[in-house]
């Protein structure tokens, strides 16, 4: 019995570490733009990803043939809808300036080419905001608001 849990469960482990080796650079880049933070320093992504994937490894065997990288975005999207990381303004580029919402969906949608429904669903919003929500982030993408005037040098 115990050999069998034990094989059972060094199974899952390689199966989980599979995934991670194949996906983890991908949720990192999603979880990166999501906290607005620069690439080579990013923290809060980091701490995101590890809480995502910590969840999704805590609900592998109950998967069954879900995919998983599917389930560790949701997980991702989720975590940083409702967790602290959404009170932190970006660190700046050009998803620096959008709501952490806006992010969130911008993300989804571009990123990760998740359908509005579905992104409507995962988020428990309304079709029509989660539209609203695109094309405003879309908006200030295109075109980012500009800064006050610089001074002008005394001559």
């Amino acid at each position: 019995m115990r050999e069998r849990q034990a094989s059972r469960n060094a199974r899952r482990a390689r199966e989980f570490e599979a995934f991670v080796a194949g996906a983890a650079g991908r949720l990192l880049h999603a979880a990166t733009l999501l906290t607005a933070e620069p690439h080579d320093d990013n923290p809060r992504a980091r701490k995101l990803l590890t809480a995502a994937l910590a969840r999704t490894y805590a609900s592998w065997d109950r998967l069954r043939g879900e995919d998983p990288y599917d389930c560790a975005r949701k997980e991702l999207g989720v975590r940083f809808a409702r967790g602290v990381w959404h009170r932190h303004r970006g660190g700046g580029g050009v998803l620096g300036h959008l709501t952490p919402q806006e992010r969130l969906v911008l993300v989804l949608r571009l990123f990760e080419g998740v359908g509005e429904e579905q992104v409507a669903a995962l988020l428990g919003l309304p079709l029509e905001r989660v539209r609203t929500l695109h094309a405003r982030a879309m908006a200030l993408v295109l075109h980012p608001p500009r800064g006050p005037a610089p001074a002008a040098a005394p001559a």
